[in-house]
Parts: C-alpha cells; structure tokens; sequence
C-alpha cells in the first residue's frame, strides 16, 4: 500500500516537473534543472536519466529550428553541423560508458556550471544585443575554426547539455557574428543538432526508459506551448532569477545527496 502511493507520488512529480521544465524551456530555458531530478527520482539510473530527459525534451528544440532557420549563416551551417554531429555522438558515447555512481557525482557539479552559465547569460545577451544594435558588416569567417571552437561544446551537450547553447552563442559572438537573430538561431541550430545525434545514439543503444520518456515528452510539450503563450508578458530578468535559484536549489541538494 505504501510502496503504491510512493509509486503514484512519484509520477505525479514527473508530470509536475516536466510540465514547468516545459514552461520554463519556452520563457527562459532551465527546464532540465527540474525534469532531470524527476527522472532521478522515479527511480532511473543517473546516465539513463539524463539520456531519457535529453529524448524528451528534444522535439521542443526541432519545433525551434524550424521557426528560426530564416536567420540562420549559411556560409557557417557546414562547419556548425559537422561539430554538432561528431561531438553529440562523442558526448553521448562517453556519457554511456561513465560508471552510474561517477556520474552521480558529477551530477551537482554539472548542475552548478549549468546555472551559473545560465546566470551569466543574461548580461551577455544584453551585451551581444548592444553590439547588434550597431550596423556592421557581415564579417569572413573561418569555417574551420569555428568547427574546432564548437566541438567541445557540443561533445558537451551530448554529454549533458545545461547550458550549453549559452556557449555556442558567446563563441560565436567573439568570433565576430554580430546580429542578435543570428546567434540566436544558429544556437538552436547547434543544440537541436547535437541532442539529435546524442538521441539517435540512445535510442540505439537501448538507453532510454519509454514510459517515462513518453509521460515527461508529453507533458513538457503542453508546459512549453503553454509557456509560449506568456513568454511576452513575464519579465525576462524575473524568470532568469527563477532559473538560476532553481539551479542552485537542485545542485545544492545534489551536493548533500552526495555528501560533498
């Protein structure tokens, strides 16, 4: 009787948390700061939780992709999707095979990176916006250097992923793509690319928990259109707070789970 109600509780808080990771996901992003622990506790193992949220929370990033690929560089989409491609498989691979109590500890601090990246985003962005806001001419790029800027992140984000468009834009930026749009776009571009191939490598390899999956993909669709509908009414520095106090509120609990 007790165990069944644990059981119940335990769903209820998978569809609590993918709902507002949904919501979240559409106003400010942040939303794996809650729908990854939910996954931990239902009782899914650390790398078949991160594996199985990261499926999940995917088609709401292709939704992305489709609305921003007008502001997209093409002249920088080859090098973009070759990084996202080899670094979300590599990311994915190792991830794979982390020993589930390394990971676990990894967890708070993976958790800690992730929200103060997150953090800093928000004077980033603004200055980035400033800079855009100033005509400039398109700048030449070297293709190939931004390919070997971007893999690491993005074998970050097939690894874990919080936090990691927030550096695909800052490199971007320093290598001189001006326009906010852009940066915006091809961020999306490099997540939802990098998720794709660390999807694609799950799934193969018989990683993902379906019946969570498909409970916490379901339901973060409906937070994220549900949060799109207000995203424009909220303040964005009142939600980034919320974020980043979520973040640290989660990995501070990790930190003691884990007794650090």
């Amino acid at each position: 009787m007790v165990s069944g109600i644990i059981t119940h509780w335990r769903y209820a808080w998978l569809v609590a948390a993918s709902s507002i990771a949904g919501v979240m996901n559409a106003m400010a992003g942040g939303g794996s700061f809650l729908s990854f622990p939910a996954m931990l506790g239902v009782g899914v193992l650390p790398i078949q939780a991160n594996a199985t949220n990261t499926v999940a929370l995917w088609p709401g990033q292709l939704t992305s992709v489709a609305a921003l690929h007008g502001d997209m560089r093409k002249d920088l989409l080859p090098a973009i999707c070759i990084a996202s491609a080899l670094g979300g498989v590599s990311g994915a691979v190792i991830l794979l095979h982390t020993h589930q109590m390394t990971f676990l500890h990894l967890i708070p601090w993976l958790l800690l990176g992730a929200t103060i990246l997150f953090g800093l985003s928000g004077p980033v962005s603004r200055w980035m916006r400033q800079r855009s806001a100033i005509p400039h001419a398109e700048r030449k790029i070297s293709p190939l250097l931004v390919f070997l800027a971007l893999l690491p992140i993005c074998f970050y984000i097939g690894y874990f992923g919080a936090g990691g468009g927030f550096l695909v834009m800052t490199v971007l930026a320093l290598f001189g793509v001006e326009e906010m749009h852009t940066l915006n776009s091809m961020k999306v571009l490099a997540a939802c690319l990098s998720n794709l191939s660390a999807v694609l490598t799950f799934v193969l390899t018989g990683a993902i928990v379906w019946h969570y999956c498909i409970v916490s993909m379901l339901f973060a669709g409906t937070g994220g259109y549900i949060g799109a509908q207000y995203a424009r009414r909220m303040n964005p520095n009142v939600l980034r707070a919320i974020v980043v106090i979520t973040g640290c509120l989660v990995a501070s609990y990790f930190f003691w789970r884990n007794g650090l």
